[in-house]
């Protein structure tokens, strides 16, 4: 900078203090940070520009806009710092003002890269995993330093299968939000199978029917979760005795529930629902006396059921006064 410069900053300086009864120094670095906040802004006025005239996607210019204003934060803070702190020079404050740089200007990342050492350390769901996460389901199919993603489950599709989508989760989540492991060391989970029938059906003789189905579909996967349930109980207080599918009866508006309380291996819920209901649907059709309960309306006619009256007020209107 030539030296009549310099004398025109003094001077500029010199005006400025003696208008607010300021210290030289003090007010050097007042406008030295004026000129510093002024170029950065410029800068990132010229920038954006030139982004926002070379594409027209609102996405890239949002991730422009986001990450240029931390970028140039981060550096307005090194370069001010330098000129209002005393002992800047020393290492310690250095890196000090140096980290906290980093964690205000790019928190999320910060907090990203935090998450994924706490999946790597902790494990909470590892890849291959079917997990839930800030409304999110599906199985795990990458993990990152900064994301991790599922292929979605759910959702507008029927049961647990796959949508077909590729769902990106920040791994600063994992601190934030709740997480269901579908498979992690118990790798079964519990499924309901509701089937009502009408309240003159034989319930005994169907529930038998159930509970035979049921015990044919659970016989394998029983014996494989009394295992699974042993190393798991290494790790976690899980206290199931009965791993044995089981009927369940409940009397529900219009009919008797019976319903199907079984193991199943979360990815084959859906193929095991529909094995169940179709030996349901071919041993009922055989028997007469069971028949599956619906929504009815029944109509009363006293003259047709041959009766004159019901209730007390018919009761009242046959009882005939005495005479005397």
């Amino acid at each position: 900078m030539p030296q009549q410069d310099f004398q025109i900053i003094n001077r500029l300086t010199r005006a400025i203090a003696d208008l607010g009864d300021l210290s030289h120094g003090f007010t050097q670095n007042l406008l030295f940070t004026v000129v510093i906040i002024f170029l950065l802004w410029l800068i990132r006025t010229v920038i954006l520009r030139v982004v926002y005239n070379k594409s027209t996607d609102p996405e890239l210019h949002y991730k422009w806009r986001k990450y240029l204003t931390r970028t140039l934060f981060f550096i307005a803070l090194l370069i001010l710092g330098r000129t209002w702190l005393e002992g800047f020079q020393s290492v310690a404050t250095f890196f000090g003002l140096l980290s906290a740089g980093i964690v205000i200007a790019l928190k999320d990342s910060v907090a990203d890269l935090a998450g994924w050492i706490f999946l790597v350390w902790r494990k909470p769901f590892e890849i291959g995993d079917r997990i839930d996460i800030a409304g999110v389901s599906g199985d795990v199919i990458d993990q990152r330093i900064f994301k991790f993603s599922l292929m979605e489950i759910g959702n507008w599709v029927d049961a647990d299968q796959s949508t077909g989508r590729v769902i990106h989760v920040p791994n600063h989540k994992v601190f934030t939000e709740n997480i269901a492991n579908y498979t992690a060391d118990f790798q079964f989970i519990w499924n309901e199978l509701p089937v009502r029938i009408s309240l003159e059906s034989n319930w005994k003789k169907a529930k038998k029917l159930l509970q035979k189905i049921a015990d044919r579909h659970s016989a394998n996967i029983s014996d494989e979760a009394k295992q699974q349930l042993r190393r798991a109980a290494r790790s976690y207080l899980i206290t199931y005795r009965i791993l044995t599918p089981t009927v369940y009866t409940d009397v529900k508006d219009f009919g008797i529930v019976l319903t199907i309380r079984y193991l199943t291996n979360p990815r084959t819920r859906r193929g095991t629902e529909q094995q169940i209901w179709e030996e349901v649907l071919t041993e009922f059709s055989r028997h007469e006396d069971i028949s599956f309960a619906y929504p009815t309306i029944r109509y009363y006619d006293r003259h047709l059921e041959g009766r004159t009256g019901w209730g007390i007020a018919d009761s009242e209107q046959e009882e005939k006064p005495s005479t005397r």
